[in-house]
């Protein structure tokens, strides 16, 4: 995988927004995301009623290593009739990867604006749609059901983080669930896997490769977790 050379910028609303080629495994993406992480929209207050400040508001739209080396996992996975859910997914290159491979994904994020430039990027791809659903960890959605793979990339900014998610997960997966998390070593990322561990989870973890920052500029903890 290489990032490849910008090759638009436009402004959306009162954003400044970027189009960008990303080469996953082979097969060329083009992504659509904020300038920088200088950016911010929030007219109608909504990210702030959600808890969201204007320092967090632009996170969601940046292409980050960890949503890297996730997409590239996601490229090699074995996805036949699996039913996948994408945790946090910003962007949603992961999840793009998954719906261009004709894989059964739900791309969620709690961001209010992840939706339009989900959709945005399923266009640029030639794609439908890509399904996507707004979620709150901290709230019960018996709705959403269960999956036989969740994944995420950078999910642990927040105290009350390792907690929430790792209820949601419980809540959505089954005895044989895979979950996959992808974390640029976060200082709660520890917490995480021990309050997985209480749940009744067990967890191997690797370390990023060389080669992984050489290509992604990932250095982290890829953790793979399934029940006891």
């Amino acid at each position: 995988m290489a990032r490849g050379r910008v090759i638009s910028t436009t402004c959306l609303i009162s954003l400044r927004t970027k189009t960008e080629p990303y080469v996953i495994n082979g097969v060329t993406y083009q992504i659509h995301s904020l300038l920088d992480k200088n950016q911010f929209h929030d007219p109608e207050g909504e990210a702030e009623r959600l808890g969201i400040s204007s320092a967090t508001w632009p996170l969601f739209g940046v292409v980050w290593p960890s949503g890297l080396l996730l997409a590239d996992i996601m490229s090699r996975q074995e996805i036949n009739d699996m039913k996948i859910l994408e945790l946090g997914c910003g962007l949603g290159l992961a999840s793009l990867v998954v719906h261009a491979r004709g894989g059964n994904v739900l791309a969620t994020d709690y961001h209010p604006m992840a939706a339009a430039f989900m959709q945005e990027n399923s266009q640029l791809n030639g794609l439908s749609p890509t399904p996507f659903q707004r979620c709150d960890w901290a709230e019960e959605n018996l709705a959403l059901g269960k999956f036989d793979l969740i994944v995420g990339s950078d999910l642990l900014y927040e105290p009350n983080h390792p907690l929430l998610l790792s209820q949601f997960i419980s809540q959505h997966s089954t005895h044989t669930t895979q979950i996959i998390i992808v974390d640029p070593k976060r200082r709660l990322q520890n917490k995480f896997r021990k309050q997985m561990e209480l749940l009744g989870y067990c967890s191997e973890s690797e370390q990023g490769t060389a080669k992984q920052l050489e290509e992604f500029g990932f250095k982290g903890t890829l953790f793979r977790f399934s029940k006891i």
